[in-house]
């Protein structure tokens, strides 16, 4: 990695900055940098002989239109209000890198736009609101920002200009600098989304409350639960590229075994930021008994053939959907007769808890029906004592099956998670509403209540299920899921 100049700059540099705005930080220096300063010379030369890259024409992002209904629901909702959402700024990983930017998904659900420090703010008119998205525009080359700060487009890159904004997202654009200030002269009611910016709502601190905030969160939570027909799109894009994911996975399978589960991780991470943004959350690679545990993300221990192997992973699209899939793969592909055994009672739970998505049913019911199998199974297996009504009704299979059977699934992967109980669980299913259907069954390696040949098995199957108006659409279908399936279609990838 480069070795930024931020050097302290000459006064001939800072004196167009400084009029700017009186608050405005000077460009920083980096201490120890090589170079201790810039001549009037250079930064004079470095002021001109560029040339005119504004961008002309440009075409607005595909879910514009979608962006544009999602704003007038929430103009509905909250009339006469200015209601604020900002994208989020970079967040430090170490001295002065910073963690990859993603925006925040209301954010993002609500403009199309992916770029830190960004607000969107939607100013109440007499016919609803006034949408304006606040952006940081193109480097300043007066004043020398475009290549003496970390943040200039020298470094990190180009930024779309403002009008180049306006024409992505179809929304006006302006300096995001000016914001602040502009909303502590606001009056009348704001809300604003909390937790990204916290110089935005530092600026709002006396205007907005904890409650009149957590309303605008929960409507927005509640927006994503059913997806229209863009959403439902790039779900399905995350989806195939995962399935394709798993395959190089399988692929690879020898590979990791000389190595660790890391190099399951990788693996799929290539695809993932090949095709996509980025993972949608961190890869559970579970060789052996790490299957057990539910968020083993540490990757580092051993794939060993005759072990299973839980992979827990999903693609990103470039528009922040993602995918969720988990597959149980035998390391040698051929499942022994334990494993098998586990594994198909799990699947024939998820059977069950599938066919239970369908409009009009309850959230609830996919649940109880992939456990109601799965409660049968232990009870049959002599693990736990019946009845099953008795088992359910004191929750004893959940020694064994420990979370629940699935959750909405959109922008982030457990979405929609701010909306009411009574929106989400207790509520009844609708077409466009995305969620995971994921029974599993984990014997922990030192469960003495077990046989010794249960201990260490870990097994979870994990799809992607869409509610259409006649049922429900397995977007990973295209993923096997049957334990017979699954060990051919591992045998056509290995050869």
């Amino acid at each position: 990695m480069s070795e930024a100049l931020i050097p302290e700059t000459p006064e001939a540099v800072l004196e167009d900055a400084a009029d700017q705005a009186d608050e405005e930080e000077p460009i920083k220096q980096r201490k120890n940098g090589l170079y201790p300063g810039v001549s009037d010379e250079l930064a004079e030369s470095m002021k001109s002989g560029w040339a005119d890259t504004e961008l002309h024409g440009l075409e607005p992002i595909a879910q514009a239109a979608h962006t544009a209904a999602r704003r007038a629901a929430l103009s509905a909702r909250f009339p006469g209000e200015r209601l604020v959402v900002p994208a989020g700024n970079l967040k430090t990983r170490s001295n002065d890198t910073e963690y990859p930017f993603r925006a925040s998904v209301e954010y993002a659900y609500l403009t199309g736009s992916l770029t830190e420090d960004g607000v969107l703010v939607l100013e109440p008119v007499a016919d609803g609101h006034k949408a304006t998205i606040y952006l940081l525009p193109r480097s300043d080359r007066e004043n020398g920002e475009f290549w003496l700060s970390g943040q200039g487009e020298l470094w990190v890159g180009r930024r779309h200009s403002l009008t180049e904004a306006e024409q992505l997202y179809g929304i006006p654009a302006s300096d995001v600098r000016e914001l602040p200030d502009r909303l502590r002269e606001a009056t009348g009611p704001v809300r604003v989304v909390r937790g990204y910016d916290a110089g935005i709502e530092a600026a709002l601190t006396d205007k907005v409350t904890a409650e009149r905030d957590t309303e605008l969160r929960v409507f927005l939570s509640e927006a994503r639960l059913v997806k229209d027909e863009f959403e439902a799109g790039e779900l399905q894009k995350a989806v195939d590229s995962t399935v394709r994911g798993f395959e190089d996975v399988v692929r690879v399978l020898d590979r990791a075994e000389a190595t660790s589960e890391r190099y399951i991780e990788g693996t799929f991470f290539l695809r993932a930021r090949v095709e996509g943004n980025d993972i949608g959350y961190g890869s559970i690679c579970a060789a052996g008994p790490h299957a057990c545990t539910l968020h083993w993300v540490r990757n580092d221990g051993p794939v060993r053939s005759g072990d299973l192997l839980l992979l827990d992973a999903g693609v990103e699209t470039h528009t922040l959907y993602t995918a969720d899939v988990t597959r149980t793969l035998p390391v040698n592909g051929t499942y022994s007769e334990i494993q098998k055994k586990i594994y198909d009672a799990v699947y024939e739970a998820q059977e069950a808890g599938i066919a239970a998505v369908q409009p009009g049913a309850k959230y609830r019911d996919f649940h109880d029906a992939a456990q109601r199998v799965l409660a049968e199974k232990l009870v049959e297996w002599g693990l736990v004592e019946g009845p099953v009504e008795r088992v359910l009704e004191l929750g004893l299979q959940r020694r064994w099956t420990l979370h629940g059977t699935g959750h909405m699934l959109g922008m982030d992967v457990h979405d929609c998670a701010a909306a009411r109980t009574e929106t989400y669980v207790d509520a009844t299913l609708e077409p466009g509403m995305c969620l995971t259907v994921e029974p599993g069954l984990y014997f922990q390696a030192d469960d003495l209540t077990v046989p010794e040949e249960y201990r260490g098995i870990g097994v979870r199957i994990e799809d992607d299920i869409l509610v259409t108006e006649d049922g429900n659409r397995n977007l990973s279908a295209g993923l096997p899921r049957r334990s017979d399936e699954v060990e051919a279609w591992m045998a056509s990838l290995t050869g």
